[in-house]
């Protein structure tokens, strides 16, 4: 990629970047705070050095192309069929994918739909005096519906390491690049997860929420309003899911009390935590929340890697709401994974919560291949305040 940086009669920078970047990229011109700056030596200025040395120039186009800006953008793979050889067999592929690999998938899922709401519905409510007998068939309903989940994508996971156990004072931490992380992981164990709550059905985004179309008097908003208490009350709190709202500043101390209640209980299912606190584009791991590791407990890092040879399964719930993102996966070829079950990590002495989870997210790093960012995932759903902004971008003081 080739970026250069030019000054415009009226004195500003802009930069003119090829085709290969989106909208999304970052525009230097807001990095160069005029206050953070040193405005001249004798005549000579900052933005005339950049517009005159090739150096400054790349220098600052690598400062503002920053790791934070590359975490949550998808990166598509190069085109391969925009040749005279390729490009009908191109044709024959999406053919294939969308008139018969989609619609077996769509019946798959809909006869997986079927049969868990037949057998769930009387376990539910039929055994509410048989506690432990519920729990257990729930579980394995839960586990056999997200089955049938990842076969409607073709889904090939390589699990490595030994299977999750139930036992009390533990707890799980992954990575997190999609919603799809919890159904891969919960066909193999019956996750309880710490989930953000949805308007819509579980996985539409606000953003997809709020451009459904509220035609035939508001029965659209109705039937996800009832697919909602269906999912998130009934089912994934079978499970022992705990709720928050991001928005909540007073949910944070509910769900620190549920979390250790729920850690310390008998008969619970393994918790799984993504202290990344949002998706990411599974080549970086951001910061992670201390929350999961103030629990005075093990800690089982847990890595997950894709691979993007048929898909690209990274969810920008800024762009595309989950049911899109679902259609993205069951029109492609097939979901490529692997998961590692790493070995369990305790606090050590003179340890505090916050170097324990930069320990433990550098463990998940290695194994998955994932490059390290000092990067709030927070900062994804609200502009960074200036000053943080300058002290990312130091260099230009030192200059």
């Amino acid at each position: 990629m080739h970026e250069s940086i030019s000054k415009s009669e009226d004195g500003k920078l802009y930069s003119s970047v090829n085709s290969e970047l989106d909208a999304d990229g970052p525009i230097i011109e807001e990095y160069l705070f005029s206050e953070s700056l040193p405005q001249s030596y004798g005549k000579l200025h900052l933005r005339d050095l950049i517009d005159i040395s090739p150096f400054l120039t790349e220098a600052a186009g690598a400062i503002v192309d920053d790791s934070f800006t590359r975490c949550f953008k998808s990166n598509p793979p190069e085109p391969w069929n925009w040749n005279i050889y390729l490009f009908p067999l191109w044709c024959c592929g999406v053919v294939v994918r969308y008139c018969i690999l989609f619609p077996i998938r769509v019946l798959t899922l809909t006869i997986g739909w079927i049969i868990f709401l037949s057998l769930y519905m009387p376990v539910h409510f039929l055994l509410k005096g048989h506690e432990k007998l519920r729990k257990k068939l729930e579980r394995s309903l839960v586990e056999l519906i997200c089955s049938f989940f990842v076969a409607s994508w073709t889904g090939v996971i390589n699990y490595h390491g030994p299977r999750p156990s139930m036992r009390t004072k533990q707890v799980f931490v992954a990575n997190h690049t999609s919603m799809i992380d919890f159904i891969i992981l919960e066909q193999m164990t019956a996750f309880a997860v710490i989930m953000q709550k949805h308007p819509g059905w579980v996985g539409l985004s606000m953003r997809g929420l709020r451009h459904s179309r509220p035609n035939l008097n508001g029965e659209l908003a109705l039937k996800e309003q009832v697919l909602l208490g269906l999912l998130q009350s009934t089912i994934l709190e079978s499970v022992g899911c705990i709720w928050f709202n991001r928005s909540e500043e007073k949910d944070r101390a509910i769900v620190t009390k549920k979390l250790r209640e729920h850690v310390h209980g008998s008969d619970n299912n393994p918790l799984l935590i993504f202290p990344e606190g949002t998706c990411v584009n599974n080549e970086y791991t951001v910061m992670f929340k201390k929350g999961a590791f103030e629990l005075d407990c093990p800690v089982c890092p847990v890595a997950i890697k894709y691979n993007k040879i048929f898909v690209d399964a990274f969810w920008n719930s800024r762009k595309q709401s989950f049911t899109t993102h679902l259609l993205q996966l069951m029109t492609s070829w097939a979901v490529v994974c692997d998961v590692w079950f790493l070995e369990p990590q305790t606090l050590r002495p003179g340890e505090t919560p916050i170097a324990f989870a930069e320990r433990v997210r550098k463990m998940i790093s290695d194994r998955a291949g994932l490059k390290m960012v000092p990067w709030d995932g927070f900062l994804k759903y609200s502009r960074p305040k200036p000053r943080l902004t300058e002290s990312k971008y130091v260099f230009f003081k030192i200059i």
